[in-house]
């Protein structure tokens, strides 16, 4: 099959970078080492299990995914939007009052912070409605610590509470150092549109982008060594020639293919525990927080409360994500995450089978202020060479999507330009 440009990499960034360069009749390749599309959004089969590599979700409301995306053929199933924060011994539920008035009444008055921090989200919301997508990257930066604390007031117990475990567990970075413009942007789509599963899991979202390439287009199992002018040159000693290469790597296969051209990022981590039970300790599709600043689990879901098709009929699937990766066994995770959820869940916690670990240390790229600007990234590093990932944009599966589609633009803009010549 002859190509124009060579991708390496068939993430999210890499397939979008392929989808456009398709659309617009450009032919291309896609060199993926692992064995499925997907990198980091995988989704394993365990005993009839759907285990997403890490506790993961869809925010619905992502701009460039709704354009790229069939939400039809995901059959997307929905979080309600909020959380059960467990604090001071119980569980309260924490709603968007637009959604559910009756219960958004409720939390007002529940030990979730004061009503005063109730009441600032609504200022809150309207700072973070001021920015779109593109305009959230020349917004004021600074930590998201300091944006919430010194810009809005919030307490010292509603960051104990919900913002610090809510947000340190989307961001990965319980300190809540992560660059203000990336909060801004998080939380303008958490407030559009709830979080959700595609139904047979979030590798069906890379797998949906695959599909729609022409036959032949992403080779598995084709490991990349080098590059080298006009051509790659595969671990096997393959040579394919390219008038273009897309590196399409996370950020720190990407620094060692660029041969340092782009900096390797720093990396978030985090660790899932699955268990399964008989029945949900929850019994609806809602995030489980852990507002009590003590215990390794920062939230627990439910999957198969989410979509049933996540556990085989008669069993539920628990998740419980940990924020980093502390140096334990596994039998000493289990103990520690179930000694805390015991007393979540009572004594039916010790009957829960533990299906899998996830450690993943590379999860997301760190993004410190300053690190968002500009907030796009270049993609073009040569007039043969380019890059994306969610280390060129925001650290998302939207902006994992849209530094491919820029990278594809920036391409194919450049060898038209070449050709010209």
């Amino acid at each position: 099959m002859s190509t124009d440009i060579v991708i390496i990499g068939a993430g999210l960034a890499g397939l979008a970078c392929a989808k456009r360069l398709s659309d617009c009749g450009v032919a291309c390749t896609v060199l993926e080492a692992a064995d499925a599309v997907g990198g980091r959004v995988r989704t394993d089969l365990l005993d009839g299990f759907r285990l997403d590599r890490g506790f993961q979700l869809y925010l619905t409301s992502y701009p460039e995914g709704r354009r790229v995306l069939d939400y039809t053929t995901l059959n997307l199933k929905e979080f309600v939007p909020g959380a059960l924060v467990r604090a001071k011994g119980k569980f309260h539920r924490v709603v968007d009052p637009r959604r559910e008035p009756l219960a958004g009444l409720r939390s007002a008055f529940n030990p979730v912070g004061t009503i005063r921090d109730k009441m600032r989200l609504l200022p809150l919301k309207a700072d973070c409605d001021k920015y779109d997508e593109e305009s959230v990257g020349t917004s004021p930066d600074g930590t998201t610590r300091d944006y919430l604390e010194k810009e809005f007031g919030f307490t010292p117990a509603f960051f104990t509470t919900l913002l610090t475990p809510f947000f340190g567990g989307v961001f990965l970075d319980p300190t809540l150092q992560t660059s203000a413009r990336f909060f801004r942007f998080v939380f303008r789509m958490f407030a559009s549109g709830p979080g959700s599963l595609p139904e047979l899991g979030m590798q069906r979202i890379p797998e949906q982008i695959a599909a729609g390439l022409p036959a032949g287009t992403v080779r598995l199992h084709a490991p990349v060594d080098r590059i080298e002018p006009g051509r790659v040159v595969l671990a096997s000693g393959e040579v394919m020639p390219a008038k273009a290469v897309v590196v399409a790597t996370d950020g720190t296969a990407a620094a060692r293919l660029t041969q340092g051209k782009i900096a390797a990022p720093g990396w978030n981590g985090n660790a899932t525990l699955y268990y399964t039970a008989e029945k949900s300790p929850i019994g609806e599709a809602i995030l489980a927080v852990n507002g009590e600043g003590a215990g390794i689990v920062n939230t627990v879901a439910v999957l198969s409360d989410v979509s049933p098709a996540y556990a085989p009929p008669g069993a539920a699937l628990i998740s419980a994500a940990v924020i980093g990766v502390p140096k334990l066994t596994d039998a000493e995770f289990d103990s520690q995450a179930r000694a805390q959820l015991q007393g979540w869940y009572g004594d039916a916690v010790l009957r829960w089978r533990l299906l899998r670990i996830d450690r993943i240390p590379q999860a997301l790229p760190t993004q410190e202020p300053g690190m968002l600007e500009p907030w796009r990234r270049p993609t073009r590093l040569t007039d043969h060479v380019f890059v994306c990932g969610d280390h060129r944009d925001n650290a998302s599966i939207d902006g994992a999507l849209t530094s491919g589609y820029r990278a594809a633009q920036d391409a194919m803009r450049t060898l038209e330009e070449t050709t010209a010549r």
